[in-house]
Parts: structure tokens; sequence; C-alpha cells
């Protein structure tokens, strides 16, 4: 299906039509959705996994294809076929970074998909902030897009604070009903417009940090392990077999970096290419005042734990950037590019010595900025303990958590013999 004949998700469609959404990152995306959701739209979040979601993915997609792009693929076709939803009234969402990874083609693949399925009559919407395709019924404005980034700083904080209590609480569930909490009154909040400025984030953050804070903890400490990867695959559980779940039960505390992080990657992305090749200066010196915007914002949240005992927030963009390139150069930008191995240089730097990196296999960019750095960061951090895992349809479950477990049980003999990495 090329995109000359592409099927517009259209004004008529919005009060009609439920926008599907593949789930990645279930805190950010609860707040997400409810954000359109207050704008007229219906949306929801797919929850179906498991290996059906596997088999519809490498039924329409070539196995050449990278894993996340089966699986978000493979999720829509399994809901659409599941029975659940009406194919002539819903719309699937995607989004499209444009960049120089398979990623960009996704949503081609998705109606090439949906063609041979039988459904090439499903719109596909693009959600990008590149403007790489419109749709009438489908518009982010200025205050949805304030919005939006609100929502993803409040989830980045609700998500390392949810990790940092839940190992250590003493009332199991204390930690995610603070959870349920707040994704409640944040939805209520934006929906009213309100709560999406840097300062009332910054307000509201202090008042998320004093209640998770104020949770009973044992203070027993675990042993630090932090996840970084190929963005699905690092968040979704899906992706990647519920690794925060297992990490939580093999007794572990786990540090995921922030979406914003990842955001402001893109942004920066454009002014350090503009500083290497050229190009449109109008562009650079947009990405550069919207990567000061997001950066407002997770220093707002991290402000919000200063005076927290038990809780803080982990991550700075600007440290992200200045410890990469102790490691490679910021022209290696495809996929997560320099980001991967900065943010496995902070998560060592803030105690976090154990790393799982998670990518999906034949992931180039990924086994580039992934494996191919442990070496240089083992020079700079003999105490690193990093094991990289590859995740695709072919991969056991079993086989990946040995591996894991193997690296933890090296963690544990390091903390006894020397207390490293507690």
């Amino acid at each position: 299906m090329t995109s000359q004949n592409r099927v517009e998700f259209t004004m008529e469609m919005k009060s009609e039509y439920t926008i599907l959404v593949p789930n990645m990152a279930p805190i950010h995306f609860g707040l997400l959705r409810n954000v359109f959701v207050n704008r007229g739209y219906k949306m929801e979040i797919l929850q179906n996994s498991g290996r059906a979601v596997v088999d519809a993915g490498l039924k329409y997609v070539h196995n050449d294809i990278c894993y996340p792009c089966q699986l978000v693929i493979g999720q829509f076709l399994d809901a659409l076929a599941g029975g659940g939803y009406d194919p002539h009234k819903v719309a699937l969402m995607i989004t499209q970074t444009g960049g120089g990874c398979r990623a960009s083609n996704y949503i081609h693949l998705l109606r090439k998909a949906l063609e041979k399925a039988g459904y090439g009559y499903v719109p596909v919407i693009s959600l990008s902030m590149a403007g790489l395709e419109k749709n009438s019924g489908f518009r982010i404005t200025l205050p949805v897009l304030r919005m939006a980034i609100a929502a993803l700083a409040y989830g980045d904080l609700l998500m390392s604070l949810d990790n940092q209590t839940k190992p250590y609480e003493k009332q199991s569930g204390d930690s995610a009903r603070a959870v349920a909490r707040w994704q409640k009154k944040l939805s209520v909040m934006l929906a009213d417009g309100k709560g999406c400025f840097v300062r009332d984030v910054r307000r509201i953050s202090k008042q998320i940090a004093a209640e998770f804070d104020a949770i009973p903890v044992n203070p027993k400490a675990k042993l630090k392990v932090g996840i970084v990867g190929e963005i699905y695959v690092k968040y979704s559980a899906l992706g990647n077999n519920d690794l925060e779940q297992f990490l939580f039960e093999q007794g572990c505390e786990v540090c995921l970096p922030g979406i914003l992080g990842f955001a402001m990657y893109m942004a920066e992305n454009n002014v350090v290419g503009y500083k290497l090749y050229g190009g449109n200066p109008v562009i650079k010196t947009a990405a550069a005042a919207a990567g000061r915007y997001l950066y407002s914002f997770e220093c707002a949240i991290a402000d919000a734990t200063k005076d927290c005992k038990n809780v803080t927030y982990y991550g700075d963009f600007r440290e992200t950037r200045r410890l990469a390139e102790s490691v490679i150069g910021l022209g290696c930008k495809m996929g997560e590019g320099w980001l991967l191995p900065g943010e496995m240089m902070e998560l060592i730097e803030n105690g976090f010595i154990n790393i799982v990196c998670a990518q999906p296999f034949g992931c180039l960019p990924n086994h580039i900025v992934g494996k191919g750095v442990i070496r240089r960061i083992r020079e700079l951090h003999k105490e690193a303990n990093i094991v990289p895992i590859d995740y695709d349809p072919g991969a056991t479950r079993v086989n990946q958590e040995n591996r894991i477990k193997l690296m933890l049980a090296v963690a544990r003999e390091k903390q006894q013999e020397g207390g490293i990495g507690k």
C-alpha cells in the first residue's frame, strides 16, 4: 500500500473510531492516552500479549525486520482478529521518528500487513513530530503537545519512584497504589488543562515525591540493576519478556532511564547534526529551543526529590551527553546512538553498575552502540557488570533469564567481596 492510496483518518472518524495504540510504557502511555481522550478522541492501549501476538507478527512481517516491528504489528493484527473490535470502526496509531534505522518503515510495513490480512481499509495514524504524514482528523496542537510533554515528565517520575520503592516497601502494593492514585489525579488535572507548565510540574512533583518518600520501607539494600537498550524492548514487557518483573522477583532494585531523555536526544541530534554536517539553521535553532524546554521539565522532576530521604531521581540529560562523549562520538546517532552508552555511563555513576542491555537481534545501531561499547566502558569502569541480551521470536525466555541470572550471580559475588553494587 503506497502513501498515495493510504486511508486517511478524517474528522468524521474522530467521534466514531477507536484509536488502538501498542503498549510500551504502561505509566506513560496511560497518562498520554488520557490527554487525547480528553480532547475528544477514543483511544485504547492494547493489552493483548502471548505467543499469538508473535505468530501474527511473523505471519505478516518478514523475519529480517526487527523484533519490535513484528511485535507491534502482531499486536495490532491479533487485536483485530480477536473479535473485541469492529475493524471498520478502528484506527491504528504508530510512532514514526523519520530516522535512519528500519523503525521509520514500520508504518509502511503495517499498511502492507493490513492489506495482506484483509484490513486494508483500516486507517493508520503516524504520530510524528517530523510531520511525515498528515491526517485531517488527528492533529497535535501546541496545548496538546504541552500536556503530552508534562505527561512524559510525570510518567518518568512515577516510574522512577515506583522502581525505587517497590523492592523495599513493608506493605506489599503500597507503591502500586500510589502510582494508580497519581495517574488518576494527573489525568483529571491534565483534562482541565492544569499541571502542564514547568512551574506546575515542579510543584506537583514535590507532592508526588513526598508521598512515595513517606511509604514505610525496609532498610535492607538490594542489588541495583539498570536497563538500557532499544527503546521499545527496553520498556515493553511484551518485548523483553517482563524483564522488570523478573529482576524484581530476583531481589533487585531496577532503574530505567526516562523517556524524556530520548526526546531530548532526538532534539539534540538536530543540533549536533548541524554542527557536524551542516543543514537548515532554522531546524537547528528550533531543536535547540525544544531541547532546553524539555530539559526544564527534567530539572523540575529532579528538583522534587532533593529533600527526600528514601527516593531520588536518577537522570540529567546534559550529564548523559557529557558522559557519552567519553565513549563514542555524538555523530553516532542512528537508533539510540550515543544515548545508549551515555545512559550506561550515567547508571554506573549512580551506583547501578549491573546493567542489562536489551536489544532486538539484528538491530545494527544497537549492536554497535550497545555491545560494541562495552569494552570501552569497562576500560573506564572496571566494576561495570554488563550483559547484552538479544530478543527475537526464536530466543527462548529461559536462555535469556539464565544469562541474566549469571550476571546477577557475579554481581552478588562482588557485593560479598567488597560491598560493590549495593
